[in-house]
């Protein structure tokens, strides 16, 4: 005995068409984001960092308590970079104004994992960071090439890069260099952050 085969109607076989054709394309998106540098007006990818003392940093938590100035130093390329010096301590400088807008910096320090933390720390040296600053390392640049930023060439780690975020995590400002200058000013950071 054979039961009857239903076939299902014209209506119910395109909106399974419309279905799979939508969550394959969200799959898509979604890879085809992966590695790609985030620009004005999307919402940044989440990340867990830790800091060189092992205190976890996630991105979504930063940006839940208010606006995030993201920056990627280039780390350790074999020295300590002067530039990327001179950009901490000028946003160092600016504590007050970055507080005033409830702002959180986050440092992400990138290089190969094994010494990275001893190098973070002759980074630092004897100066400690503002509290509303957060250094945090990329061991084996996987944030950084997540981000799209990994500068994949003898002697680099990544491209310097600074992102305003808002409190959803959207970018509202972004600048990356693909050379060791033209860093984000501070005055373009504090006139990207949204004001209270």
């Amino acid at each position: 005995m054979q039961f009857p085969v239903k076939r299902p109607s014209k209506m119910a076989t395109t909106l399974l068409a419309l279905v799979i054709s939508a969550g394959f394309s969200a799959i898509n998106i979604n890879a085809a984001r992966a590695g790609e540098i985030p620009k004005v007006g999307e919402v940044a990818a989440d990340f867990t960092l830790e800091t060189p003392a092992g205190k976890k940093v996630r991105l979504t938590d930063a940006t839940a308590k208010g606006p995030v100035v993201l920056v990627v130093l280039r780390g350790y390329p074999g020295y300590q970079c002067p530039i990327c010096t001179a950009q901490v301590n000028e946003l160092v400088g600016k504590v007050k104004n970055l507080e005033e807008r409830k702002a959180r910096v986050i440092l992400v320090y990138p290089g190969p994992a094994e010494g990275l933390k001893a190098h973070s720390e002759e980074f630092l040296g004897s100066k400690s960071l503002p509290e509303n600053f957060d250094f945090v390392l990329d061991p084996d640049y996987t944030f950084t090439k997540a981000y799209g930023l990994r500068w994949d060439a003898p002697k680099e780690t990544a491209y310097p890069s600074t992102f305003v975020l808002d409190g959803d995590g959207k970018v509202l400002f972004a600048k990356v260099s693909k050379t060791h200058g033209g860093r984000a000013k501070a005055s373009d950071i504090l006139e990207s952050l949204p004001r209270k």
